[in-house]
């Protein structure tokens, strides 16, 4: 598994960890029997599109979509002409009712990450049709080094955490030089809490506090 190159420097010490070689492996089996997601060369796709000094906003995501041609490697986006599924319908309706920006009518998120907004699941494959089916084989000690880098900068930049499983990692954020942005998840399970949080001006209020330009949200 190749690190995109702009972020080698900052996660050289996983790449060699005994943890990461094990991952690989299993990940390396994995593919010769079975259908994973999302394909190979977009498994790292968040971190190729932002790179690190280019990050001025972490939304974490926690598994990828499970389902045929879904997941690309950016969290709750998918590449046309596949439907948005329920959580992104949902984040739209927040997001016209937060800035009255019309949803599009596809669910790609690239222009985000394009801006600085660290696309990123907590986890970064998943057995097709199977949800969470590779939660604790040593993404989430991967992605925790990815926030770790990323909480290192000197640059303030805004966590945006939705639901209880991202917030478990805003203990790895140093809140007097970041700022975090917490609400509920956008599913369906929990989306009468999500609304109504107005969570995509908050991100930009708080970019604005701490000097930086806000996200165009429009897709």
């Amino acid at each position: 598994m190749k690190i995109p190159a702009s972020w080698q420097t900052r996660l050289s010490k996983e790449v060699d960890a005994p943890y990461f070689r094990e991952l690989a492996s299993f990940l390396e089996n994995e593919r010769a029997s079975k259908q994973i997601f999302p394909p190979e060369g977009e498994v790292f796709r968040a971190l190729e599109l932002t790179p690190p000094e280019a990050v001025k906003v972490v939304l974490l995501g926690q598994d990828p979509y499970h389902d045929d041609g879904q997941a690309h490697g950016l969290c709750f986006s998918v590449k046309p002409p596949t439907t948005p599924p329920p959580s992104l319908k949902n984040m739209y309706k927040e997001l016209q009712a937060d800035l009255g920006i019309a949803p599009p009518n596809h669910g790609d998120l690239t222009a985000w990450a394009e801006q600085g907004v660290l696309l990123l699941n907590a986890v970064l494959t998943v057995v097709a049709h199977e949800a969470n089916s590779h939660k604790n084989k040593g993404w989430e000690q991967f992605t925790d080094a990815v926030v770790n880098a990323v909480n290192a900068s000197e640059t303030p930049v805004v966590f945006c955490l939705w639901g209880a499983y991202a917030q478990k990692k805003a203990k790895l954020v140093d809140r007097a030089r970041h700022r975090v942005v917490e609400c509920a998840h956008p599913s369906p399970l929990s989306a009468k809490k999500f609304f109504g949080s107005k969570p995509f001006s908050a991100v930009n209020a708080k970019l604005t506090e701490v000097g930086r330009p806000p996200v165009d949200w429009a897709l």
